[in-house]
């Protein structure tokens, strides 16, 4: 029974305490908050120990039974402790992983920055297929979401600069009256793009910014209280 009611009152204790740290800025409730913050980061510490624990046993185990994918496994298991050498060495050798000599920083450089680059212009094409689908044509909503999305994308390239020159040209050219040189200046995607970042888009951000913290206080009332108990282990 106490393992079940002892991490319902020590959560609810601990909420307790934060609460009263926060309205209480006095001695001795007035530190609290700082203290807390120390004890967060000792435990976020531990649990990457135990995260890195749970990883690299999870591997070994795959690689020792040969089972499906193993070999890349292997290669994981590699990186990990290569890289955590490298790291280890590098600040006993110079004092510092991150010298510009250091064995450490090579492998960020001519590495880790690489398989970064790779990686992220693989997602392109999936965040191309993901627009494709997400923009098509449907309904009035769709059509107004692609809209926004080509003037945003217009207005932050300088490719949308360009072809608004040449639209400018065009307007000029038929009705020759307009002064070119304003008409270029206007920078109708850039201003178009501000205004959709300034107006829609920063009032549905923060629509959904009020969303989650109204959810995140559900949430923590629903753990303080006891009444969600999903962190416990069954």
């Amino acid at each position: 029974m106490l393992h079940r009611t002892g991490p319902l009152i020590l959560v609810f204790g601990t909420a307790l305490l934060l609460i009263i740290a926060f309205f209480i800025p006095h001695k001795p409730f007035g530190d609290l908050e700082a203290r807390f913050l120390n004890w967060y980061a000792i435990i976020s510490g531990f649990t990457f120990l135990l995260g890195l624990d749970s990883l690299a046993r999870h591997h070994l185990i795959k690689i020792a039974r040969r089972e499906k994918g193993w070999f890349y496994s292997l290669l994981l298991v590699t990186s990990l402790f290569g890289t955590l050498f490298l790291g280890l060495y590098s600040w006993v050798r110079y004092a510092s992983p991150f010298a510009l000599n250091a064995p450490f920083m090579w492998l960020y450089k001519f590495m880790i920055i690489p398989l970064q680059a790779t990686m992220f212009a693989t997602l392109a094409f999936f965040i191309f297929s993901a627009a494709y689908r997400a923009f098509r044509v449907r309904n009035l909503a769709a059509t107004l979401l692609l809209i926004a999305a080509c003037l945003v994308m217009l207005g932050n390239v300088p490719i949308g600069s360009s072809i608004w020159g040449g639209i400018s040209w065009l307007i000029h050219q038929i009705f020759p009256n307009t002064n070119l040189e304003i008409l270029k200046r206007w920078e109708l995607f850039a201003a178009a793009k501000d205004w959709l970042m300034a107006i829609p888009q920063a009032a549905a951000g923060r629509g959904i910014g009020i969303g989650l913290a109204l959810g995140g206080i559900a949430m923590s009332l629903r753990i303080i209280l006891g009444i969600e108990r999903t962190y416990l282990s069954s």
